[in-house]
């Protein structure tokens, strides 16, 4: 076991999957770094690899609401809070990587499409140690953040998609319904 990890995500919306996905990066390092990408629209970047993971729509949370969610679902599943940080990560501008992580640290991947092979050769390039968690066809990549906010957009059920903690906190902070209002609903 590593003493620090790093893992990655948007989470506009954290689901099932990415709590998985966050579980498997704790269980190889005593220190977890969540690293929440496309913090704000300034450290948010086109990249040709998926060009969709940058549009307004798809960013709907803010960094502290995805940073509060991030936190709840962690403790939620028994994740002691001196066992784990949760920064920002400007994916898009690995210039600024060294003022948001600890660059001796492990970083996690998992790898479905084009945009994860960039992230690995981006990492790789920078001499940073990766690993990669798993690699599977996008077909088998499981839930997705963009289908679950279409169900919330469209008014079907999606709760059960979600942690506890995250749904809770979807429903405290009205999130159903500024979907619907981005979307024109």
């Amino acid at each position: 076991m590593v003493e620090c990890g790093v893992i990655h995500g948007r989470f506009h919306v954290l689901h099932n999957d990415h709590l998985h996905y966050l579980l498997a990066g704790k269980s190889r390092c005593r220190h977890l770094v969540v690293g929440i990408t496309n913090p704000d629209p300034l450290l948010t970047r086109d990249d040709p690899a998926d060009p969709h993971r940058s549009s307004p729509g798809a960013n709907p949370l803010t960094y502290f609401e995805r940073y509060t969610m991030a936190r709840h679902v962690l403790l939620e599943a028994g994740i002691p809070p001196e066992d784990f940080s949760i920064v920002p990560f400007p994916i898009n501008l690995p210039e600024l990587y060294r003022y948001y992580l600890p660059m001796d640290a492990v970083f996690y991947l998992t790898i479905y499409d084009s945009w994860g092979r960039r992230k690995l050769e981006r990492f790789q390039s920078l001499g940073l140690k990766t690993e990669i968690l798993w690699e599977r066809p996008l077909q088998q990549k499981g839930l997705s953040a963009t289908d679950i906010r279409r169900s919330m957009v469209r008014g079907e059920p999606w709760e059960h998609l979600v942690p506890p903690a995250a749904a809770a906190l979807m429903l405290r902070w009205g999130i159903p319904e500024r979907l619907k209002a981005l979307h024109g609903e």
